[in-house]
């Protein structure tokens, strides 16, 4: 009798700790997935829209045959996003693409072209 008197005394105060805190873990995995889900959604549109810039970039200089923003299009479309918008001013193509999280639309533009003339490394002179 003693035995089952010692164990009734707990009032059941671990079981109720042990809810609360599986509860709590819940509640910040509630928080965090769906911020984590937004983030790798934008970094994937941001990946998009660099390699579709670069593919219409490199399609208006002549290192590949095709349309600029049919190149981008295609690019886009191969990293699970659709291309937005596509302008080519000379040799710089700038693309916007998208993708959608949870029927929310994530945007993400890219610019790409041959450098400016005055970002080019400087010839360097080392005195002696």
């Amino acid at each position: 009798m003693r035995t089952a008197a010692v164990r009734g005394e707990g009032g059941g105060a671990g079981s109720a700790l042990v809810l609360a805190v599986a509860a709590a873990v819940v509640a910040v995995l509630g928080v965090l997935l769906p911020i984590h889900s937004a983030l790798a959604a934008k970094q994937r549109a941001v990946s998009a829209a660099d390699a579709a810039a670069l593919a219409a970039a490199d399609t208006v200089s002549g290192a590949l045959p095709g349309v600029p923003c049919d190149a981008a299009a295609t690019l886009a479309e191969a990293n699970g996003t659709r291309l937005g918008s596509c302008r080519v001013d000379e040799a710089v193509a700038t693309v916007e693409v998208v993708t959608v999280l949870l029927g929310i639309e994530v945007r993400a533009v890219a610019t790409a072209g041959p450098p400016a003339a005055n970002t080019a490394p400087s010839a360097r002179r080392t005195e002696r």
